[in-house]
């Protein structure tokens, strides 16, 4: 049975979230915040290295999207800390 490069990238994400989350249970401090930023860092890396050279598959398509979609969500966060910090 051969896995297919899609099933790999959503299990190493999984992964990846799985490790962030035992670390910061660990460490006693659940943040939302760093658990979105740190995830979001492990999409955009494993996005990188699954993206082939001369095609793109359906896959990593949708997981532009998602990235798009989080990037904007971290532009968000990025703006509530300042204003916090100016107020």
């Amino acid at each position: 049975m051969q896995i297919r490069s899609g099933e790999l990238a959503v299990s190493a994400i999984t992964i990846w979230m799985g490790i962030v989350i035992f670390f910061m249970i660990l460490a006693e401090s659940p943040d939302l915040e760093i658990l979105f930023v740190l995830v979001l860092i492990g999409m955009l890396v494993i996005a990188q290295l699954a993206d082939p050279v001369h095609i793109r598959p359906l896959f990593l398509r949708r997981l532009r999207y998602i990235i798009a979609a989080g990037v904007i969500l971290f532009g968000a966060i990025v703006v509530h800390k300042i204003m916090e910090i100016i107020s």
